[in-house]
């Protein structure tokens, strides 16, 4: 099973891409789909489900020195044989500094054609190491910024302390919290206490 993750801050983007790979063509190639709209994210994705190919726009990211730093370590915790795609809109000098030091990395051009795109997407999937022998780690159910919330969540912790601890609001912890019921079906905070426990 090929892992691709997407990346990029446009939830259109990521739609369009994510549609696009879906479709016949690739179908033969057997892809898992995943997208990120955050660094942070990605960086857990890379570090717990280990995509294969992940095809980017960190322009957007760039605004912000915080972003600058994460993106930073973003490709310092990459796996070897993780290949990137930059699908960018313009060219940044922190990217190309990146990209000349580091190997499997492609550039294109966001108005790049489709067939080019899926020219670059076959030619990265092809030059992918054999995963015969190699031990495949199994997509975890939960993120980990969602396993810390969870882990507090059943310690009783409450959410305005849960949201100074992890540098969230508490709007966003509520939406963890969510996520986290729907991933793991449970309707309610006892049903899901009692599946877990």
């Amino acid at each position: 099973m090929y892992k691709i993750l997407v990346v990029d801050r446009c939830c259109f983007s990521r739609l369009g891409l994510k549609t696009w790979l879906s479709q016949a063509k690739f179908q033969e190639q057997n892809f898992i789909l995943a997208e990120a709209d955050n660094l942070q994210l990605t960086r857990e994705m890379m570090l717990t489900w280990q995509p294969h190919l992940i095809i980017a726009d960190f322009n957007s990211f760039l605004t912000t020195l915080n972003n600058i730093r994460q993106l930073s370590i973003i490709h310092e915790v990459r796996d070897k044989n993780t290949r990137f795609i930059l699908l960018q809109r313009n060219h940044h000098s922190s990217i190309s500094e990146v990209k000349k030091i580091r190997d499997n990395i492609n550039s294109l051009d966001k108005s790049v054609s489709l067939s080019e795109l899926e020219d670059t997407i076959l030619r990265n999937v092809c030059a992918s190491p054999e995963e015969k022998n190699q031990k495949r780690s199994a997509m975890p159910l939960l993120t980990l910024r969602e396993e810390r919330i969870l882990k507090l969540w059943k310690e009783e912790v409450h959410n305005t302390y849960i949201a100074k601890l992890m540098g969230i609001s508490i709007k966003t912890v509520y939406t963890y919290k969510r996520n986290i019921r729907m991933k793991l079906g449970a309707e309610n905070r006892l049903s899901l206490f009692m599946n877990i426990s």
